[in-house]
């Protein structure tokens, strides 16, 4: 008699939701890259912006994906997932295509801070901390999708 194995979908680890998505390697990245990317755009806002094309697109990516994120977030917690394996698939798109769009946001702003250099010296301290940021921010962004991808 062949005994009956698990099925596929069982052996698929479920999404968490509730304040389990703060204990759940992947998704415990959200939060993070929220508050950095949120450092991101204070900081870039708090400069005198003397290239508004390149800061302009570091603050579009920035805002943009910390509302994105936020929302994603708030529907891990509420549950909105469901269990649904289309929320990794969601989630691992997002993640690194947020990844790909913050690379070049945060060179744009390390150009940025490399152009301001010779100015007033606040700036070009603001700059260095977005820059940090933004590549900080790039950072958990490729972890999380790698993370998820591989998951």
């Amino acid at each position: 008699m062949a005994s009956v194995g698990p099925s596929a979908a069982s052996t698929q680890p479920a999404l968490p939701s509730g304040p389990a998505v703060f204990k759940t390697m992947p998704y415990a990245f959200i939060l993070p890259e929220i508050l950095c990317g949120t450092w991101v755009w204070i900081l870039v806002a708090a400069t005198s912006v003397s290239l508004p094309l390149l800061q302009g697109w570091v603050m579009y990516v920035s805002l943009t994906s910390c509302l994105i994120s936020l929302l994603l977030l708030l529907s891990y917690l509420l549950g909105f997932h469901r269990n649904s394996e289309n929320w990794k698939v969601l989630d691992s798109l997002y993640h690194g295509t947020t990844a790909i769009l913050y690379m070049s946001a945060a060179v744009l702003q390390a150009n940025a801070t490399i152009n301001s250099e010779f100015s007033i010296n606040l700036n070009y301290q603001l700059n260095c901390a977005a820059s940090f940021f933004a590549f900080l921010t790039t950072f958990l962004y490729i972890l999380h999708a790698f993370s998820i991808y591989y998951q």
